[in-house]
């Protein structure tokens, strides 16, 4: 009762990185508020899994495990969790902002009736006051993310509905084993009470998932490009450079809007999330669209001309000069170095 839960997302018999990060994230707040952490774990021939779980701070695992879950369809994953939520009555449930969470999120806390923030980047908990009412809160979630386009950082609450629900970026929340691991005591969904007919109509015949081509969101280094790149034949300076480095490369919207880079590396606000131990942005002004998606990075070099421009204020080393200059001079000098 009042606890935190976490869905839990299993592919090809894998657990997401997303879950874990959101594990980590839960278990830091469960442990703020003096709560268990609780994860719920619907899919098929999932035993085992609930190790890994524990390891990531879930102190229980609740359990459905049928071919029905797996793969993914939308109505009894949605029953089930609906109904195991009213039954326990969390507090606070996470999802990750991936397409299978959003789909689902949206459907729970219709059937919870309570509000749902979507593509959070952050979550505290703290006190609220309702101005109008005078109405003080305790142990408020606080969600926060990006809104109005990227324009500014809202912080969005849920006071007088539970549970506060929302789903969380890929990759914005660190991912760390608990020092010691949690509990992680199983308990079976009795899912068939929440299932109907209905929920069934929905039938598989055949699954086709293209595999995702280019993935930088676990690169060490990565070398991304803006606008300021000028074109496109200066933009290959940034795969120029990663080469070198044995990085990746990645963009901003304006330059993949550009044609310079594919959509897939684009990151920010409308694109990815990444923390890479290395970011060194080329031509990039700073403007948070982009730097909600890469400001987590363990060491960022920027590189522009305009010494005012935001992203020099984020940066650990700050570059004031040309792409098209600086660029090859750090390229020559590593290898002279690295020899």
């Amino acid at each position: 009762m009042n606890n935190i839960f976490v869905y839990i997302e299993t592919e090809d018999g894998a657990i997401a990185e997303v879950s874990l990060e959101l594990l980590t994230k839960g278990r830091q707040l469960a442990t703020q508020l003096g709560v268990e952490l609780e994860a719920a774990l619907l899919g098929h021939n999932v035993a085992g899994m609930e190790r890994e779980l524990a390891a990531y701070g879930a102190d229980v695992v609740w359990v459905a495990d049928d071919e029905i879950f797996a793969p993914y369809r939308t109505l009894p994953h949605a029953s089930v969790l609906s109904g195991l939520l009213k039954a326990e009555q969390p507090q606070i449930v996470l999802f990750g902002a991936t397409s299978v969470g959003r789909d689902l999120a949206p459907r729970v806390s219709a059937a919870l009736r309570t509000g749902l923030t979507a593509d959070c980047t952050q979550l505290e908990i703290g006190p609220h006051t309702d101005e109008a009412s005078g109405k003080e809160y305790e142990n408020i979630l606080y969600q926060i993310g990006p809104a109005f386009g990227g324009n500014v950082i809202a912080t969005i609450i849920t006071p007088d509905h539970r549970p506060q629900m929302a789903t969380v970026r890929e990759g914005v929340m660190r991912k760390e084993l608990v020092e010691k691991a949690a509990a992680g005591q199983v308990k079976s969904i009795d899912w068939k009470s929440y299932l109907s007919p209905a929920d069934m109509a929905v039938t598989i015949i055949d699954r086709q998932i293209d595999e995702r081509k280019i993935d930088i969101t676990g690169a060490n280094i990565i070398v991304a490009g803006g606008y300021g790149m000028g074109s496109k034949k200066g933009f290959n300076l940034c795969y120029e450079l990663a080469e070198v480095l044995g990085g990746e490369v990645g963009a901003t919207r304006a330059a993949t809007d550009a044609g310079w880079a594919e959509h897939e590396r684009m990151i920010g606000q409308t694109g990815i999330t990444v923390r890479p131990k290395l970011y060194i942005a080329c031509g990039i002004s700073g403007q948070l669209q982009h730097t909600a998606g890469m400001d987590s990075s363990a060491t960022i070099i920027s590189i522009n001309s305009d010494a005012n421009a935001p992203i020099h204020k984020i940066a650990d080393y700050a570059i004031v000069g040309k792409v098209e200059e600086v660029i090859p001079k750090m390229i020559k000098y590593y290898k002279q170095n690295s020899k």
